[in-house]
């Protein structure tokens, strides 16, 4: 399994922890992940403590869908986690009104998803 595959599998583990945790209605499209009881948008965002190479994780946001969760008035969950067998365990999470970010640095994202992205380092997020 290709590291990309296993972050995106991981990250769907991390999703369904949040549903749970946050009364969610998971509700994927392109720019977010589930909804709120009162249907406002929420993505859900993950990021693991640290990587194999010990570097920190960093959560991404792509500047696309950034814009329409703000422009609906959406959330962010943000869930820092480690990898326990074939799961995941949260260590901390955070939930934020979209336009309560800290200031994000957009940048060229590659060929990945035709968006510019921002990482956002843990400890600006969870302290």
């Amino acid at each position: 399994m290709s590291r990309s595959h296993k972050a995106n599998h991981y990250g769907t583990l991390v999703e369904r922890k949040a549903a749970k945790r946050y009364d969610l209605e998971l509700d994927r499209c392109s720019w977010h992940d589930a909804k709120r009881p009162d249907g406002t948008p929420v993505e859900i965002k993950a990021a693991m403590r640290r990587h194999a190479d010990g570097r920190p994780g960093t959560f991404k946001l792509y500047d696309q869908y950034h814009e329409k969760l703000r422009s609906t008035n959406g959330w962010y969950v943000f869930g820092v986690y480690r990898i326990r067998g074939q799961g995941v365990q949260v260590l901390e999470w955070e939930m934020r009104h979209s336009s309560q970010l800290p200031f994000l640095n957009w940048h060229g994202g590659g060929k990945h998803r035709g968006s510019k992205q921002s990482k956002i380092k843990i400890s600006t997020i969870c302290q």
